[in-house]
């Protein structure tokens, strides 16, 4: 084939491509775009990724793992602060999972080698990680009630502050509250 018949063929084939991609490769979808897992009870109160971190105040936080000023992270899907106290600096991380779930939370600690434990927290199940070389640390999710999952992580310094697993019950509980 000569380079001008090439040229020719390539170039019927690319417009063949395009009328097909422009013309009849579509699809009209009717009703109203919803994010997926909306539309259900409570859903509306994280209806926006950057107020989820607000869901607790972050004075009660501070008050919740034992101190007194408290700094904002990170800002998004997961939301990190740092609390500062007599102890030392206080690690917490809430985070959200709309379509997430108890067994892949369960399942994922437990691949990280965590010490993992079903618990209640606010009458709903829960599952509590603790890595058994940070007794420091200590995170629970608990199923929320308009679906996924809920979390939070405290990490006291070691040597120093409260039992993170009651402080990390406290701030589920707390956000379980706010949700009913």
């Amino acid at each position: 084939m000569s380079r001008s018949g090439l040229l020719v063929r390539t170039v019927g084939v690319a417009a063949v491509a395009l009328a097909l991609l422009l013309g009849g490769c579509g699809e009209s979808v009717t009703g109203t775009p919803v994010p997926q897992g909306f539309g259900a009870a409570h859903s509306s109160d994280y209806a926006s990724l950057l107020t989820e971190c607000d869901v607790v105040a972050p004075e009660r936080i501070a008050e919740i793992v034992g101190g007194g000023t408290i700094e904002r992270g990170f800002l998004g899907a997961i939301c990190r602060w740092t609390v500062h106290g007599a102890g030392g600096p206080v690690r917490v991380t809430f985070d959200w999972f709309e379509t997430g779930t108890l067994a892949v939370e369960k399942r994922t600690s437990e691949r990280l080698g965590y010490e993992v434990e079903d618990v209640t927290v606010g009458g709903r199940r829960a599952v509590l990680a603790q890595p058994p070389a940070d007794p420091g640390s200590c995170g629970i999710t608990a199923g929320f009630p308009a679906g996924g999952v809920v979390g939070w992580w405290v990490q006291y310094r070691a040597g120093g502050g409260a039992d993170p697993c009651e402080a990390a019950s406290v701030l589920v509980e707390s956000t379980l509250d706010l949700a009913a």
